[in-house]
């Protein structure tokens, strides 16, 4: 497998006097899924079209570290001032993708390749091609853009974004509004991909991160809140999670006496978990702790930190 890394140290953008949408970001980022988690507004957008070259950091640095294939050694791009070198290794599939609805799928793409300098005729039929099949399209290959589902239009986002066979890949909540069907098609394709090549997904849906990720990070109000991969992110949790069945009517005094991370509904029954070093009282009961626990608690316990709450709980390191 390919090895390669992209490298963030300490990047910041603010937008005017009062917005700071990036904060010092550090990541490093390796071949393989990465997922970058965070609410709507937590920065995601604005750091993915950073790495894309389509928006500029006020501070910073971003290096793209390349193994050739070629023997020994590789090279290194600085992703901020080498906008055209990076620009020939990048894939991108942005949150809102246009696309011409009364062209065909295989004429659009044929299109984006010319743009993407495959000149050759032939080449470009080969390559178009087989693109078409690995995203499971060549079946519809003739039909309109315009009649594909949400699904195929985010298949064939990828599909365009594997042009030029990049070594890095981008995409901004490909995942949104897909039905299951289509989200696992989505999921297979994706993983099939990061398998050689650095794919950053940023998204707010945590079950993607949690069946495609090997490694991630959580960002909320600019800032790196957890970095590290799923797997260990849950085993911390362990013993600190604790569920109980409530009645509706007692669901705001839980969330005042307790570090609630969810409530949810199971059977027609109110459900809380709660963040706790033990059980809270014996009525609470350990539950096993999912992606979605440290989600909330690293989200939670982050902005209770800024806001100067030291009576927070912490999750354990």
């Amino acid at each position: 497998m390919t090895t390669n890394a992209l490298n963030i140290h300490e990047l910041s953008k603010s937008y005017g006097a009062t917005v700071q949408a990036l904060d010092k970001v550090s990541l490093s980022i390796p071949t393989g899924m990465f997922g970058l988690l965070g609410p709507n507004g937590a920065g995601k957008s604005t750091l993915m079209r950073i790495i894309a070259t389509l928006q500029e950091a006020d501070r910073g640095s971003v290096t793209l570290d390349l193994e050739t294939g070629d023997g020994p050694g590789g090279r290194t791009i600085d992703v901020l001032r080498e906008r055209e070198r990076v620009r020939r290794v990048l894939g991108y599939l942005p949150q809102e993708f246009g696309l011409y609805p009364k062209v065909p799928a295989r004429a659009m793409l044929d299109h984006l390749a010319l743009l993407k300098g495959i000149s050759r005729r032939k080449e470009r039929r080969e390559v178009v091609n087989a693109l078409l099949r690995r995203a499971n399209l060549w079946e519809v290959r003739d039909r309109r853009l315009g009649t594909f589902s949400g699904g195929m239009k985010q298949r064939f986002g990828i599909a365009q974004a594997m042009l030029g066979d990049p070594r890095l890949i981008v995409v901004d909540e490909p995942t949104a509004g897909l039905d299951p069907e289509e989200r696992i098609r989505f999921h297979n394709l994706l993983s099939e991909i990061g398998e050689n090549v650095i794919v950053i997904l940023s998204t707010h849906i945590v079950e993607d991160v949690s069946q495609l990720c090997q490694q991630m990070a959580i960002i909320d109000s600019g800032r790196v809140l957890l970095s590290c991969g799923p797997v260990e992110a849950i085993r911390r949790m362990q013993g600190q999670v604790w569920r109980k069945t409530i009645d509706r009517d007692d669901e705001a005094a839980y969330e005042e006496r307790y570090a609630v991370l969810a409530t949810k509904l199971f059977a027609g029954r109110l459900v809380v978990r709660v963040l706790a070093d033990a059980a809270p009282d014996p009525s609470f009961s350990e539950a096993e702790p999912t992606l979605e626990d440290v989600y909330f608690a690293t989200i939670k316990l982050g902005r209770r930190a800024v806001s100067g709450d030291d009576a927070a709980p912490q999750v354990a390191g």
